[in-house]
């Protein structure tokens, strides 16, 4: 049974380039958004274009009503995968310029945000008896720690590897793989957004492959583990970082 592609933060960058692959690969898409409605309804049309179908619809994450709205609004009988996806990166800062503010709304998108979608996509599978997997989208900066730049984007992605290696031994014995990528310097606008626009240029000369990676190379890297020639794969954090 061909499962639909669940995909939060699916209007721009690797939410979107999942989205497309999985419409290529012959599968229909649920995709949500929160600040990007244009974005979200381009990602649709090339879903459909691709001969697959492509629902959309509002969430932000930070809101556990919005979540719970979000799955409320699947048909129970509808088999899904999970690409838990959406995130937010502040401004870059050092430890001095993370208010209280900023690190209650960091933790609330990328930690409680991403815990509460998976509690809700397993609450569904189990619901619709069809066992689903979920790639959780991490960081290399869980591992690098992002110094000087985004210590608290670090240490959200930080918690989403203990989250995926935890929710990994709970949900094997039901059949359910969970697994995390953490891409390094990827070709998204997530670092004009940190306000570095001109990061990647600065920055590639220090991964070994000495480029900077596409959304469509973290997207095929996705899907690969939503799909049963992972079958045997779970609790595994790959990293899709030119091996920095």
């Amino acid at each position: 049974m061909t499962r639909t592609v669940f995909i939060t933060g699916g209007s721009a960058g690797i939410g979107a380039a999942c989205a497309r692959l999985a419409a290529a690969q012959g599968r229909d898409v649920i995709l949500t958004y929160n600040s990007d409605p244009t974005g979200a309804e381009a990602v649709a049309r090339d879903v459909e274009n691709a001969g697959r179908t492509a629902r959309i619809l509002r969430c932000d994450v930070a809101d556990p009503a919005q979540i719970d709205a979000a799955f409320a609004a699947i048909d129970p009988g509808t088999p899904i995968d999970l690409v838990n996806n959406a995130g937010i990166v502040g401004q870059t800062a050092t430890i001095a310029g993370l208010t209280p503010e900023r690190l209650s709304h960091m933790f609330a998108v990328n930690v409680v945000g991403a815990i509460l979608v998976a509690r809700a996509a397993v609450a569904h599978m189990r619901g619709c008896g069809t066992p689903g997997h979920i790639v959780n989208v991490s960081s290399a900066a869980a591992r690098l720690g992002s110094a000087n730049q985004y210590i608290d984007y670090a240490a959200t992605k930080g918690a989403i590897d203990t989250f995926t290696l935890g929710l990994a031994d709970e949900l094997a014995p039901e059949g359910m793989r969970v697994n995390a990528v953490r891409p390094g310097l990827i070709e998204t606008d997530i670092h004009a957004k940190g306000g570095e626009p001109d990061r990647l240029e600065r920055l590639s000369h220090m991964v070994p492959m000495r480029r900077a990676g596409s959304a469509e190379e973290v997207a095929r890297t996705i899907l690969w583990l939503l799909s049963e020639d992972a079958s045997y794969v779970t609790r595994t954090l790959v990293d899709v970082a030119g091996g920095r």
